[in-house]
């Protein structure tokens, strides 16, 4: 390494943050980049260690320390050419992955993790700046043609690759727009869209051809992409919602988190009202919201609430409330429990833990309030605490409780894919083969809800999976 003693030397410094009162008047990102001369440092505090764990908590198995070490020497090109290597999109995972790399580097045991995240954001970021992010156009074509169902990080990842070998992808995306989580699921200020345009370039240069408003299994049969193609990549995601089975949730006032983020996303790309919310407007403008769930998606509609201009957001979570900090002794390497409290908490929210509702409470059709109990979670069931009901006031409730699979209706009703036990295309690690002839599976779709570098690491793999059943060998990475 560049500087041996840096781990010593320098703390810790993570990226800044535009004032809250600033921030919530735009739903522009509000990230500010530190230096070139701070990340030098902050690379620096990369240990030298002789087994660094990193590569194992990072899914897609960046090559952290050697970018690193690139960075402090001031040698960003090569240290995005190593980024690239195992990364199609550090722009998305640099902003919107929670870095399970920082929490297994070995400087976390004893002291603060090297800011692994925001280094890589400032690699990928300084490349396209500069210039250096080309399209990789093969030097032959195979003659093989792919179809990838899905516009997510996993299909992305699986037709950039299969492109980069040599063969003709289509990519058929059932939105307006290709993206898939990232693109309507992810507010856009924590990834603004540009990014995904922008690689969408990229992979048209490089011989995909991207078909939206093209559902498979709806507008355009299944069958007809197995006729028309030597090999069909599923990496359409997991959409099912977990439903909120209590009475009165089926009133006009209990919405899914999805449907109240993808509106907002599409009248932030200049779609009109009736394009954006063909459903009706939904917007928490004025109202008191009430988010179920404590995850990510929650969070999300906490901040988005808030730039609506909610009268109050209270955000609801059936676990208990984790430590505010992990006893390393026994969580490291491994991800922690532990209390997260994201740039959307800090703008303005209540939050609850250990509470289950009970009741949607409403008058003329319209929401009103929200029953609720606390609960004692003994690590194997919930009791509920007698006496201890409450009611909150509420006039839209948002559902961001995890999702359940891939949805049934249109595609996998027709694919005639085997499912596994949880509901989800029925395919290994190995080879992402299914049990129909030439048809793979992968990402969310294959694993359930997961992360966006566990959807590209999954698409880089079954791409390298379909390239070597298509042409007897892959030069592919895995």
């Amino acid at each position: 390494m560049g500087k041996e003693t840096g781990f010593l030397e320098v703390d810790r410094r993570e990226r800044d943050y535009i004032d809250p009162d600033k921030r919530l008047k735009t739903y522009k990102e509000f990230i500010l980049q530190p230096s070139d001369d701070v990340l030098r440092e902050q690379a620096s505090r990369c240990m030298n260690c002789g087994i660094p764990y990193c590569h194992n908590g990072c899914p897609v198995n960046n090559i952290i320390p050697d970018w690193n070490h690139l960075v402090y020497e001031d040698d960003w090109k090569n240290a995005l050419d190593v980024l690239h290597s195992t990364n199609n999109f550090p722009e998305f995972t640099g902003r919107i992955c929670p870095a399970p790399c920082e929490a297994a580097c070995t400087l976390n045991i004893t002291d603060e993790p090297v800011t692994i995240k925001s280094i890589e954001c400032a690699i990928v970021d300084r490349g396209w700046e500069e210039g250096w992010i080309e399209p990789q156009i093969p030097e032959k074509q195979t003659g093989k043609t792919v179809a990838v169902v899905g516009s997510g990080p996993a299909g992305l990842a699986a037709a950039q690759q299969l492109a980069r070998a040599g063969h003709a992808v289509t990519v058929f995306e059932k939105s307006d727009r290709i993206g898939g989580l990232l693109r309507y699921g992810i507010p856009d200020f924590k990834m603004e869209k540009q990014l995904i345009n922008r690689r969408a370039v990229q992979m048209e240069a490089e011989g995909v051809n991207f078909r939206t408003s093209a559902e498979v299994g709806v507008e355009i049969s299944f069958e007809s992409l197995k006729e028309n193609f030597d090999a069909v990549v599923l990496a359409g995601g997991a959409e099912e919602p977990r439903q909120l089975e209590i009475p009165g949730a089926e009133l006009p006032g209990v919405r899914l988190a999805m449907e109240f983020l993808t509106q907002q996303n599409k009248r932030n790309a200049g779609d009109d009202e009736l394009r954006a919310a063909p459903r009706g407007t939904l917007t928490a403008t004025g109202k008191h919201v009430i988010v179920i769930g404590g995850g990510d998606t929650g969070s999300d509609c906490v901040g988005t609430s808030n730039r609506q201009g909610a009268a109050s957001v209270t955000q609801l979570e059936i676990m208990p409330k984790p430590p505010e900090h992990e006893d390393k002794a026994l969580t490291w390497p491994d991800w922690p429990v532990k209390l997260r409290t994201s740039s959307s908490h800090e703008e303005g929210v209540e939050r609850d833990w250990s509470v289950l509702t009970k009741r949607v409470i409403g008058a003329d059709g319209v929401v009103t309030g929200l029953e609720c109990i606390r609960i004692e979670w003994n690590g194997r069931e919930f009791t509920e605490l007698e006496g201890s009901e409450f009611i909150l006031k509420a006039d839209l409730i948002l559902l961001a409780m995890g999702f359940v699979g891939p949805k049934r209706r249109g595609l996998l009703d027709r694919a005639g894919v085997d499912l596994d036990g949880r509901g989800n295309i029925a395919a290994n690690t190995q080879d992402y083969t299914t049990s129909e002839e030439n048809v793979y599976a992968c990402g969310d779709m294959r694993r359930g809800q997961s992360l966006v570098v566990w959807a590209i690491r999954e698409g880089r793999q079954a791409a390298r999976a379909v390239d070597e059943a298509l042409m007897g060998a892959s030069v592919l990475p895995r």
